[in-house]
């Protein structure tokens, strides 16, 4: 990790330096980050909660997919418009300070979904507002909450944190789906908004508990010009973090369109009912918190893992479109869950610990600009060609975008760092591998991730 401005602004404790190779759970052993997580699990399900049933309100009130669309575009569009800024306020002010702020105002939003809900006056462009005013509020939380990672763990346990991270929020994924269809099912879609309004006391209190004597604090940058512009230029120039950001970008934006998907699939091509649709939502969440698990055992974040699980993302979403029957449709949502998350995790991980403390909430701002602020573009979309032409049409279009990134992105980075592919045909020989390319000089990317990339 490069060192710069507030990278050893605080001593780590030596009961959190490293012992040889991370265990999967090793970052539980802190007590900040352990609060931290058992706070995001409950504020995790019941945004799982809100997010099912949010999309089924909308296709109730509607019967559109592109109306299902247009309020997850909404809901990222500020990410889109204002994602950067979210990143320079992250870097300017103290992050756990942030958070208060913004926990609070995502489960307000919860509340007033919940009362709208519940007392019969809801319509579909309230539902539009509230999406709107949960983005604006996930501008500032997604990098500010990115960042706060290592400022919990420290620089050592960071790749394992981010990928217990992300298997929280997926194991989440697990209860709110499967929670979210009993109370549609049962008693309306209100009571699922109010249990999520309500799940957001649960970090706001891990917050207050926090020792921070035991964090590992980034000095905040001071206030000045250009600091966005600043960021922008400083991602431009390391290539291990730009094409990995722009490859996060085409697969956020045309490979994860699974609430209009699933939907689309659920009612128009296998006929059913609401239960199914949450039974796809926690298939997919099992693969993704295997992929997370299985990330948080590895010590390193390599280019060509990076590469290979977009790849095997598309080929599997392939599958799925084309799949004639709801049980292999289902049984795909698991490795589409695993390749999804590898992906995911991998990227976070390896851009984090390439990018200086003082710069990374204006990077992680980008990388998530990118990954969830196409939405607005993607989903509307998305949803227009699923509307227009099938179900089957809509995720394949998505699949096939995202395979073609993959491919084109590792075929840049295998360049810049002096590999070649290699294809051998022969029994028992693997078939495709990145191997050093004869007489190539050694560029800035290439002595940066090594043998890694």
């Amino acid at each position: 990790m490069s060192s710069g401005p507030g990278a050893h602004s605080a001593p780590a404790p030596p009961t959190q330096e490293p012992s040889g190779k991370p265990s999967m759970f090793s970052s539980l052993r802190i007590r900040n980050y352990r609060l931290f997580a058992m706070g995001q699990v409950v504020s995790n399900t019941g945004t799982w909660m809100q997010r099912i049933a949010q999309d089924w309100l909308v296709y109730s009130l509607t019967g559109s997919a592109t109306a299902v669309g247009l309020t997850v575009a909404l809901q990222f569009l500020p990410m889109l418009l204002f994602g950067l800024y979210g990143g320079v306020i992250a870097d300017r002010y103290p992050k756990r300070r942030l958070l208060f702020v913004t926990q609070s105002v995502m489960g307000l939003t919860g509340l007033v979904l919940a009362a709208l809900t519940l007392s019969g006056a809801v319509q579909v462009w309230h539902v539009y507002a509230v999406a709107f005013a949960l983005g604006m509020a996930t501008v500032v939380d997604n990098p500010t909450r990115q960042t706060f990672v290592s400022e919990m763990v420290g620089p050592h346990q960071l790749r394992n944190a981010v990928s217990l991270n992300s298997a929280n929020f997926q194991s989440a994924r697990l209860v709110g789906p499967a929670v979210a269809g009993l109370l549609i099912t049962a008693v309306g879609s209100g009571w699922a908004f109010l249990l999520n309004g309500l799940s957001f006391l649960a970090p706001i209190i891990g917050l207050l508990l926090m020792r921070t004597s035991e964090l590992y604090p980034i000095a905040p940058v001071p206030r000045g010009k250009g600091q966005l512009r600043e960021g922008l230029r400083y991602v431009r120039s390391k290539p291990e973090l730009m094409w990995p950001i722009i490859l996060v970008g085409f697969i956020g934006t045309f490979g994860f369109n699974f609430p209009i998907w699933l939907v689309a699939f659920t009612e128009n091509v296998f006929h059913m009912g609401a239960g199914a649709y949450g039974l796809l939502n926690v298939l997919m969440a099992v693969g993704s918190v295997t992929g997370a698990l299985l990330a948080a055992r590895r010590n390193s974040s390599r280019l060509r893992l990076l590469v290979g699980a977009a790849v095997l993302f598309g080929v599997l979403e392939i599958a799925a479109a084309l799949s004639p029957s709801f049980w292999l449709f289902a049984a795909l949502m698991l490795p589409i869950g695993m390749m999804g998350l590898t992906f995911n995790v991998t990227a976070n991980s390896s851009v984090q610990l390439a990018t200086d403390p003082a710069m990374r909430g204006r990077v992680m701002s980008l990388f998530m600009m990118v990954f969830v602020g196409g939405t607005p573009f993607g989903g509307p979309l998305m949803g227009w060609i699923t509307d227009t032409y099938g179900a089957r049409i809509g995720f394949l279009s998505g699949a096939v975008i995202s395979l073609l990134a993959a491919v084109v992105v590792g075929l840049v980075l295998a360049r810049l760092t002096g590999l070649r592919l290699r294809v051998d045909l022969r029994r028992g020989r693997r078939h495709f591998a990145f191997v050093p390319r004869e007489r190539t000089p050694v560029t800035g990317l290439a002595a940066s991730q090594g043998a890694g990339a």
